[in-house]
């Protein structure tokens, strides 16, 4: 019997129709006299908003995904870089990518049947695959101009058993990033031939902070019980923050949603309306089998989202009465520096501290976060991806496992690929998922929750 009221999001419409346009803005580009680029999701993506309003990019992991999403088309991409030559255990994200240049198709076709080509790329580089993803894609286009900035220099987090806190960035390592920005500035200036506007990069750097701060805000919401959100429906939303972070557009929706997830929780609206169980997530999920965590609903179960989830866009700080909040944001643009050396130092001190980049440098960091979301989210376990298709965000997580275990909260897990669908048994994985709700002492309910 359903315990919680339950409704559709009032944005659902508007954010699937934002993220469509984004495809299309990056496809007609050319034909409306702009430019395209290329770079990922965690792309310093403010730097090159000051060549113009009609400079369009494409964020390779959210494309990517979005392949992984057409199982048969994916198939098709992944095949079509393995007879390459590209070996098979290389993340799928940049396999799916690569198929999508090499068959020169385009994974929303209604827009442009062609891959369409970039004209420069600008990307960073954390992971170990974000500079040579985009060595490829150059060098499978013949040669696009294309500049990588080193971000990888120092953590901003401690961990001490469960528990975390933020450091001051060593002086050198934000300037070390902040003068390849401006390096990158002046080279963009030069490849395109256009005049760099500064005051375009001041707009996109406050966007930038609005966004990722009123991100984590809707992830706080989640502490609520029942939750207002499921993961699954967040996949949908986060995205936005992926896809252009420091826009103007995404900036306002995500100001929007904010509003309306604060009414969800102050009229006790569910995500779920059986929500008896609160798990969490890890790392990427298996994009062509989403329907696992509908599963979960059919045992009460709502996974309120992850580290990833939370930590990919959002950016967070510890408050001072030790919870972990969204990170406080400028009262306005004009709390920014005018200069541009100036903003750029505030705009990286501020990507520093984003989270997920925290577990590159050792998995005490991861885990300690993921201790602080399970106990102050109030969850009864947690669902580890041991995902093979992404060295960078899977490294260490034997030992989050056993660290979570440790902190007396029950983990289960299961293997899968979150781009390679031939890397994914669904029926074990379902298995899993009872043997674990069993532990939890969670039946599966008679009344399969309304989606």
């Amino acid at each position: 019997m359903a315990a919680y009221k339950t409704e559709s999001l009032k944005l659902w419409n508007k954010s699937k129709e934002l993220r469509l346009k984004f495809y299309e803005n990056y496809a007609k580009a050319h034909e409306n006299g702009g430019l395209r680029w290329a770079g990922g999701a965690w792309t310093l993506d403010a730097v090159p908003r000051g060549l113009g309003d009609d400079v369009w990019s494409i964020t390779s992991e959210p494309y990517a995904a979005s392949i992984a999403f057409n199982r048969d088309f994916s198939l098709r991409c992944l095949e079509a870089t393995e007879k390459r030559g590209y070996a098979r255990d290389l993340c799928s994200y940049m396999r799916n990518y690569w198929g999508s240049i090499i068959l020169n198709e385009y994974a929303f076709p209604e827009f442009s049947k062609e891959w369409p080509k970039p004209d420069f790329i600008f990307q960073d580089h954390i992971c170990c695959s974000h500079a040579k993803w985009y060595q490829v894609v150059s060098d499978l286009e013949g040669g696009i101009p294309m500049y990588c900035v080193d971000v990888g220099i120092a953590p901003a987090m401690r961990a001490n058993g469960e528990d975390f806190n933020y450091v001051e960035i060593p002086p050198h390592a934000v300037e070390y990033v902040l003068n390849q920005c401006l390096d990158a500035i002046e080279w963009m200036a030069q490849v395109t031939g256009r005049t760099y506007n500064d005051e375009l990069l001041r707009k996109a750097i406050y966007n930038h902070m609005r966004a990722t701060s009123n991100w984590a805000s809707i992830c706080e919401l989640q502490r609520t019980v029942p939750a207002p959100l499921d993961e699954k429906s967040m996949y949908s939303l986060y995205v936005h923050g992926t896809l252009g972070k420091a826009s103007q557009w995404c900036a306002d929706f995500y100001e929007e949603l904010l509003e309306e997830v604060k009414d969800r929780v102050a009229r006790g609206i569910a995500a779920i309306p059986n929500e008896t169980v609160r798990v969490m997530s890890d790392t990427q999920p298996p994009w062509g089998f989403l329907k696992v965590f509908r599963y979960l609903e059919e045992f009460g179960c709502v996974s309120i989202g992850s580290l990833y989830t939370f930590g990919l866009i959002g950016q967070w700080e510890l408050k001072a009465d030790g919870s972990w909040g969204a990170k406080t944001m400028p009262e306005s643009i004009d709390s920014l520096p005018t200069d541009r050396e100036g903003m750029l130092r505030e705009y990286v001190k501020w990507e520093f501290n984003k989270p997920e980049w925290q577990h590159f440098y050792h998995p005490a960091l991861k885990s300690a976060m993921m201790i602080k979301i399970a106990r102050d989210w109030q969850l009864n376990g947690i669902m580890l991806h041991y995902n093979r298709g992404c060295e960078g965000l899977t490294v260490g997580i034997a030992e989050n496992r056993l660290a979570l275990q440790e902190a007396g909260f029950p983990v289960m897990t299961f293997e899968g690929n979150m781009g390679d669908e031939r890397e994914f048994d669904e029926a074990r994985t379902m298995s899993r998922i009872d043997s674990f709700m069993e532990t939890l002492g969670i039946k599966k309910q008679t009344q399969r929750a309304e989606h």
